[in-house]
């Protein structure tokens, strides 16, 4: 029973890791992640296949709390737990999109940059707020603007390396 969930998961991955290896925005920078760590970080949730946190933690982050971090060695971000967003009334903008922090670190010298896209259909690209005063490597703070619910591929970058998680970004019901 397990095997063809198995094999749509690794199918899924590697389809996503082609898909953004091809496309000319990445082009020109290298992928520091393997592909066996991608293969094993991601989990379908419904038609979204999200990205779970592979547990590598940024120098100098305290290894207890690696079950919410997800890196390749250069670039980290905390993913929300079982790679699903469920935002608040409180982060959701007037707007409707979902605004939403993530903590970044940068393993090299260089600014973050981080963009995404909605996988699962049309929405305006994801917009990001990286505000400054974070030095030029180490920790950096983000906002990330959804504007729709869905699944959404993050693609964060410093100079050369990038990260790329998917998420299954929802709102909370009403109480």
């Amino acid at each position: 029973m397990w095997a063809p969930v198995q094999r749509l998961v690794v199918g899924v991955a590697i389809s996503l890791g082609l898909i953004g290896c091809s496309s000319p925005s990445t082009s020109s920078t290298s992928v520091v992640s393997p592909l066996p760590s991608a293969v094993a970080s991601a989990q379908v949730t419904g038609a979204c296949p999200v990205t779970l946190a592979n547990g590598s933690t940024p120098p100098g982050v305290p290894p207890s709390v690696s079950g919410v971090n997800h890196g390749n060695g250069a670039v980290w971000v905390d993913v929300y737990p079982g790679g699903k967003v469920v935002a608040q009334p409180d982060q959701v903008d007037r707007d409707a999109s979902v605004d939403m922090k993530f903590p970044w670190w940068r393993g090299s010298v260089g600014q973050l940059v981080v963009t995404g896209r909605r996988l699962d259909g049309p929405s305006p690209p994801l917009r990001a707020y990286i505000p400054s005063g974070y030095g030029s490597s180490g920790f950096q703070a983000t906002g990330l603007i959804f504007p729709t619910e869905g699944s959404w591929e993050v693609i964060g970058r410093v100079g050369k390396h990038t990260l790329t998680f998917v998420t299954l970004v929802e709102k909370s019901p009403p109480a």
